[in-house]
C-alpha cells in the first residue's frame, strides 16, 4: 500500500539524511486485488519525509511485464529549490509523447529509473539525450548494473543537460554515483527566449515567422497537423487498428 509500512522506511530515511528521493514499489496493489495485477509504481518523496508525487508506469514493457497500465497519467512537482519534476519508468521513456507531455506540463527534470540491458545500451544512451534535446528538459536516468541470473544490465546511470549534452555519467559499475548542477535560471531563460532551437514552442506556434510575414498574425500555426494524433484522441480504437495495419 502507498503509503504504508516501505514508505514510511524511505521516507524516514529522507527525513534524517536531508534528502529527497525517487523509490520504485514494483508492484503497489491494484484497488481491485486480487483480482487485478499490480501496478508498476515510483514514488517521490521530499526531505521532510512526505510522498509528494506518486506515478504509475503508463506503458509496460510486454509481452514481459504483466503490470497493469497506470491510469493517473503524468505529473509535475516542485522540487528542491523550486525545479519542476516528473517521473517515468523504464520502456515509459521508449516513447516520445511522454516525454513531451511531462515537458509541455511544465518538468523541467525527468527522471526515469529503469532496468535495460544489452544489448539496447547504445540505444537507451542515446534516447534520453535526445529526449533532453527536444524536450529542453534535464534528464537523470538511473540504470540497473550486474547480472541477475537471466539479463546483464549496461549501468550507465547519466545526468542530462537540457541542451542533450552529458553534465555526469556513471561506467557499468555496481553503486555508481553522480552528480551535476542544474541551472533553473538557465532552463527558463532557454525555454522562454531560444528561437531556433525552441522546440516546445515552435511545435504550437508552428511557421510563426512564415505566417508573420504572409501578415496573418504573429503566432503561427496552433492547429495539430498530425493525423495520428488526431485519431488517437478523438478516435481511439481506430487508432488501435492504425497501428495494427502499419
Amino acid at each position: 500500500a502507498i503509503p504504508g509500512p516501505l514508505t514510511d522506511l524511505y521516507g524516514k530515511a529522507c527525513k534524517e539524511a536531508g534528502v529527497w528521493g525517487v523509490f520504485s514499489l514494483t508492484g503497489e496493489q491494484h484497488e481491485d486485488h486480487p483480482n487485478k495485477n499490480p501496478y508498476n509504481t515510483l514514488v517521490l518523496i521530499n526531505d521532510q519525509g512526505e510522498i509528494v508525487q506518486k506515478y504509475r508506469k503508463l506503458l509496460p514493457w510486454t509481452p514481459i511485464e504483466g503490470w497493469t497500465p497506470g491510469n493517473l497519467g503524468t505529473f509535475v512537482t516542485e522540487g528542491p529549490k523550486g525545479i519542476k519534476i516528473s517521473m517515468i519508468i523504464c520502456d515509459d521513456g521508449n516513447y516520445p509523447e511522454i516525454w513531451r507531455d511531462c515537458a509541455m506540463r511544465g518538468a523541467e527534470l525527468v527522471i526515469r529509473p529503469q532496468g535495460y540491458m544489452y544489448p539496447a545500451k547504445e540505444q537507451q544512451v542515446m534516447v534520453s539525450k535526445t529526449m533532453a534535446w527536444c524536450n529542453q528538459v534535464y534528464v537523470a536516468v538511473a540504470n540497473a548494473s550486474g547480472f541477475d541470473g537471466v539479463y546483464t544490465y549496461f549501468g550507465h546511470s547519466a545526468i542530462i543537460g537540457a541542451d542533450g549534452r552529458t553534465l555526469g555519467e556513471c561506467g557499468t559499475e555496481d553503486n555508481g554515483i553522480q552528480y551535476a548542477q542544474l541551472s533553473l535560471s538557465g532552463i527558463r531563460d532557454a525555454r522562454a527566449n531560444d528561437q531556433s532551437q525552441n522546440q516546445l514552442f515552435k511545435l504550437t506556434h508552428r511557421g510563426y515567422t512564415g505566417v508573420y510575414a504572409n501578415g496573418d498574425g504573429e503566432k503561427g500555426v496552433a492547429e495539430c497537423p498530425f493525423e495520428f494524433y488526431n485519431t488517437w484522441v478523438t478516435n481511439p480504437l481506430e487508432a488501435q487498428k492504425m497501428a495494427e495495419a502499419v
